[in-house]
């Protein structure tokens, strides 16, 4: 690690200002039931909204809209379980260019079919026995494609900052900020956002139980790879965090709360059946710890974000069904 910080607040608001009318920008919904259940003013914000439906499009475009005319005519490349795709596909369609991107062959169908509906090429590989960063970089070195990664990316990790960025802005001064982690973009780019603007803020990632590679990695002061993890959050199916977003997130973030498959589908149900909103596993992950509490001593004033509400019908309904 150096003293320089890979990405800082004015990262995030130089973002903010290159996706501006290009990203959505996502509301913040209140619920007195959630207050209630959780024992404090919870502000959430709702990046299920965003265009493609999760948060990944704010990196993904800031990142793309910087690479230089020669890089767009050749293409862009990416390698994602689904949100990052879709969202790279719909940047290079935005920015008037081609998209090839890796996916695992157990991506749930309607984000592939959404990946390819924005006019990418996907090519497939198996998630539990293929090293996709390995696969990803040389498609892309063979085809001469500017790789953008999910995460491992300074433009990447400041676009997914913005989130935190707007919530900040409309909710005011938070205690707390509660988010998921996967690779650890969005839980980096928020908190870089966060403590940048509320040096006070607490900042808390949250993982499924079967894939704490994040938790396991501040615990021991370096990154630690845990098997490919199992579990209905499959965008947060990751088995190491990212060097780059590692480097921030052992700096920044004070700590990581765990939650299982049945506390996600909860989650998942009453922000249906309360909030009205449809949300992915992956972006229920921060809403279930805090309903499940399993974020300890919850502060007054808390934000949290739902990464994204990518799922089909049947799909919801048989994980609703446990």
């Amino acid at each position: 690690m150096t003293d320089t910080p890979p990405v800082t607040l004015e990262d995030v608001r130089d973002a903010a200002e290159r996706i501006k009318g290009v990203a959505h920008r996502t509301p913040v919904v209140r619920s007195r039931t959630l207050d209630a259940l959780v024992g404090a003013e919870v502000f959430v914000k709702c990046e299920n909204f965003q265009r493609i439906g999760a948060f990944k499009f704010r990196g993904a475009y800031n990142a793309a809209s910087r690479l230089s005319p020669e890089q767009l005519a050749q293409g862009i490349a990416a390698y994602s379980s689904g949100n990052h795709a879709q969202a790279v596909a719909l940047a290079a369609r935005e920015l008037g260019t081609s998209a090839v991107i890796l996916m695992p062959e157990d991506t749930p169908r309607s984000k592939r079919e959404a990946t390819a509906g924005y006019g990418a090429e996907v090519v497939t590989y198996d998630r539990y026995t293929g090293d996709r960063v390995a696969i990803g970089e040389a498609l892309a070195a063979e085809r001469g494609l500017a790789l953008i990664p999910p995460y491992e990316h300074p433009h990447v990790i400041a676009g997914q900052g913005t989130a935190a960025l707007e919530l900040i802005e409309e909710a005011g001064d938070l205690d707390a900020l509660v988010v998921p982690v996967g690779g650890g973009g969005l839980i980096a780019g928020s908190a870089t956002a966060g403590k940048g603007l509320l040096p006070g803020l607490r900042v808390i990632g949250v993982e499924p139980e079967q894939g704490d590679d994040t938790k396991r990695s501040l615990e021991a002061g370096r990154r630690v790879a845990v098997p490919v993890p199992r579990t209905i959050a499959d965008g947060q199916a990751a088995d190491i965090p990212g060097e780059l977003t590692f480097s921030v997130n052992r700096r920044l973030v004070d700590g990581i709360a765990l939650v299982d498959d049945d506390q996600i589908r909860e989650a998942m149900r009453f922000a249906f059946e309360r909030l009205k909103i449809v949300i992915e596993p992956s972006g229920a992950s921060a809403l279930a710890a805090l309903l499940a509490h399993r974020v300890d001593r919850v502060p007054p004033r808390v934000g949290v974000i739902l990464s994204g509400g990518n799922i089909d019908t049947e799909r919801f309904t048989d994980i609703l069904r446990g």
